[in-house]
């Protein structure tokens, strides 16, 4: 088995992470591979998440991700079998793996209006599918 080549972690910028994060799909790669666990075929990553692209888009995508500093791929055969940088990535950027967890958090702060400093605008903030929150204030 061959080991591809990714960038040493301490060159790795957050510019450079979050460009590569700010994809939807990267996004939904990433958290499948968190949740995977483990190494995984970089063809089967997205199986149980409803995202369906062709080979070429998902090897781009793995290739961003994996130039980004984010996961790390592994030749077996024929195969490609890639995982995250876990513990790369929270030692260089403590926390960020952990809140790319879940869209959980926006959700539940999207359930709980604020004040907007306006007596009589009251904000409604709604996640949408990807966790993405969408502000928009409201006269009562």
């Amino acid at each position: 088995m061959t080991e591809v080549i990714e960038p040493a972690i301490e060159t790795v910028t957050i510019d450079v992470v979050l460009s590569a994060l700010a994809d939807p799909v990267r996004l939904t790669l990433v958290r499948a591979l968190d949740a995977a666990g483990d190494w995984t075929c970089g063809s089967d990553i997205l199986k149980e998440t409803g995202v369906t692209i062709g080979k070429s888009t998902v090897s781009h995508h793995i290739k961003v991700l994996r130039d980004a500093g984010l996961i790390r791929t592994r030749v077996d055969g024929i195969r490609r079998l890639v995982t995250l940088r876990y513990d790369d990535v929270e030692q260089r950027f403590p926390g960020l793996l952990t809140m790319l967890r879940e869209p959980a958090p926006a959700r539940a702060a999207a359930e709980t209006p604020t004040s907007t400093g306006h007596p009589s605008a009251s904000p409604q903030v709604k996640a949408d599918s990807r966790g993405f929150l969408d502000y928009q204030a409201t006269r009562s």
